[in-house]
């Protein structure tokens, strides 16, 4: 499978320079194939394929107003026809009805204000790792890069990202090799809660960070200096970016916390199972800020690849599954309950704690829905020797 390994850069002002100059002519080859392609559909005529695209940025290199697109490499110019050829195929695809989930978008303008911004290189660029740890680039320079682990492989394509609190890195992407690992006697069913993040099927529980509520104090006080600063000034692009900073702060913390998380997990179970919460929905309550600060997706995610690429099995059960009102003892469905009830009793005698409740059934329900998709659950059945088989039964040998 391929994977994407990031890694902090810290290019020269110099490099800095070339880059912002490299993220200004892909935007702007973005924003003019997506400007032909909506004057052609609001013409009336065929839609612009990327051929078209890609010869018409060649021949605005020799125009004046655009011969600046020759200083950067041109193959971060065609990635950029191809960021927008992906996001029409998947609007496309949205509104068809192909692609599930949520609804896709038409393409938009992207702003030279955002504070992201990324050009991709491919093998063609001819980008090169050296040996003394810079990363080569064309028309930028060899740029630092701090190697936090070795690259399993060579790489396919490297990002540059530049984020929203003025940080580099260099994303990589690469055909991972790992094998299994030794198999596992134990499997789990994880209940994600808020009080308790996870709650596992062995009873053990783990208690919830809450990296956005401890950063809570800071981050008031950076967005109450901001709200002071005058629009366009240079003291509010100042603010602006220490703001970034403390939320990429958060944001790294709990990324990192998660990952040692999931690792512990799918390194110590041979299969993992976990409610499908509709964290979309969650997120219009009144619990917004707390569903937000658990990051539920980016940790279930995070299961499903890492369990893919070790060779565990990962499973989703149905959101609708009442995993907390059905006693893992006997089977039985209670009616609702409210959510300051932890413990109750059910009428077959059994006392439960209503996470580790949860998580017993979500274990239960997801062993089942792995046999119903296709696991072996009784013997197959043996072909009969040529001279037993028979389509009628008065045809059967004597003796049978």
């Amino acid at each position: 499978m391929l994977l994407r390994y990031n890694y902090r850069a810290y290019p020269t002002s110099v490099q800095q320079q070339a880059l912002a100059r490299a993220f200004g002519c892909a935007r702007v080859v973005f924003n003019d194939g997506l400007r032909v392609r909506q004057q052609a559909r609001e013409a009336g005529l065929a839609y612009v394929t990327d051929a078209e695209l890609s010869r018409q940025v060649t021949a605005a290199k020799l125009t004046p107003e655009r011969a600046w697109l020759g200083e950067v490499s041109s193959v971060v110019l065609q990635q950029a026809l191809a960021d927008l050829n992906t996001a029409y195929r998947n609007f496309f695809a949205s509104v068809s009805g192909k692609r599930k989930g949520r609804t896709v978008a038409a393409p938009r303008f992207r702003s030279r204000k955002d504070n992201r911004q990324a050009i991709r290189f491919t093998a063609n660029a001819r980008f090169k790792v050296l040996d003394n740890g810079r990363l080569r680039l064309p028309k930028i320079g060899d740029v630092p890069v701090r190697w936090s682990r070795t690259l399993p492989a060579m790489p396919t394509s490297v990002t540059v990202i530049r984020d929203a609190a003025g940080r580099y890195f260099a994303s990589f992407v690469v055909q991972s090799s790992d094998g299994p690992l030794p198999s596992a006697a134990s499997e789990v069913g994880i209940d994600l809660g808020l009080t308790h993040f996870a709650v596992m099927s062995d009873g053990t529980k783990v208690t919830a960070p809450k990296f956005l509520r401890r950063a809570a104090r800071k981050l008031k006080r950076l967005q109450q200096d901001l709200s002071r600063k005058q629009r366009g000034s240079r003291n509010r692009k100042k603010a602006v970016v220490k703001v970034a900073r403390a939320h990429a702060r958060v944001a790294d913390t709990r990324r990192d916390w998660q990952h040692k998380l999931s690792t512990a997990i799918i390194r110590d179970n041979q299969a993992v199972y976990v409610e499908d919460l509709c964290v979309s929905g969650l997120g219009r309550t009144r619990l917004a800020k707390s569903v937000h600060d658990a990051g539920w997706a980016q940790f279930t995610a995070m299961l499903e690849y890492k369990a893919a690429r070790y060779g565990r099995t990962f499973g989703r059960v149905d959101r609708f599954f009442p995993s907390t009102r059905k006693c893992s003892d006997c089977g039985r469905v209670t009616d609702k309950m409210a959510l300051n009830i932890r413990v109750w009793v059910c009428p077959c005698g059994s006392h439960h704690d209503r996470d580790v409740n949860a998580a017993r059934n979500i274990r239960a329900a997801g062993r089942a829905d792995l046999n119903d998709r296709g696991a072996q659950i009784r013997p197959a059945p043996v072909p009969a020797p040529r001279r037993e088989t028979v389509t009628r039964r008065e045809l059967a040998p004597t003796g049978m």
